[in-house]
């Protein structure tokens, strides 16, 4: 299996969410992999989310880098899609001063309103960036096949699942808020690409660059 390698050197990650917990649960462990990159730059929009809420997330992601940039323009849970211009202005502002080279998003065909209108409108606005959509285990079931895998090893994936619990103690009392969760679907995915654990992607539009000036060794 051939694998998708990041170009060296310096480089913009963009991750956005619908909810705070949304980009800590569906790519924390692509973000402490990430991390250890030199010259990595993130930055993160949360659309929606209380104070309380705002301050969990920010922790969270300044643990991971604390050179993190983020936003939060405070929009309503539950109701993105009857603010459709809010949502893509937010988008748009951001772009205007981020110009990532890799995005991370909600899926497009996410089972949320909120996760699925961001998902939709990322490749609208960053054009020119590998966009790779995240999955959330959620009630409705919705999990698919994905094209994309970034494999963790086990303590990457323990590490986000310590991020997770020790971030949010707000969602501590949700019923689908267990380790068995998050580390289950980590090795699902995980067994899927031949790792102990992974977390999957999907993806419409990949460039292939054939660079055929190298010889093989």
């Amino acid at each position: 299996m051939l694998g998708l390698h990041l170009p060296d050197g310096p480089l913009d990650v963009l991750c956005l969410g619908a909810h705070p917990d949304d980009i800590e649960i569906g790519c924390g462990g692509t973000l402490l992999r990430l991390a250890t990159r030199p010259g990595l730059r993130l930055t993160t929009m949360v659309l929606t989310g209380t104070s309380d809420r705002v301050a969990e997330s920010t922790a969270a992601l300044e643990e991971i880098l604390p050179a993190v940039k983020t936003h939060f323009p405070g929009l309503l849970d539950g109701r993105l899609p009857d603010h459709w211009n809010a949502v893509k202005d937010a988008l748009e502002g951001l772009a205007r001063e981020c110009r990532p080279g890799l995005v991370l998003a909600p899926r497009t065909d996410d089972a949320h309103q909120d996760h699925r209108l961001v998902g939709t409108l990322v490749p609208t606005v960053w054009r020119d960036a590998l966009v790779l959509h995240y999955e959330i285990p959620k009630w409705d079931g919705d999990v698919s096949a994905p094209t994309h895998y970034v494999p963790l090893d086990d303590t990457t994936a323990r590490a986000k699942v310590d991020l997770l619990n020790r971030s949010f103690p707000s969602q501590h009392a949700h019923d689908w808020w267990d380790d068995e969760l998050f580390l289950g679907l980590m090795r699902v995915r995980g067994m899927e690409c031949r790792s102990r654990y992974a977390e999957a992607y999907h993806t419409h539009k990949v460039l292939v660059d054939l660079d055929l000036t190298q010889e093989c060794s």
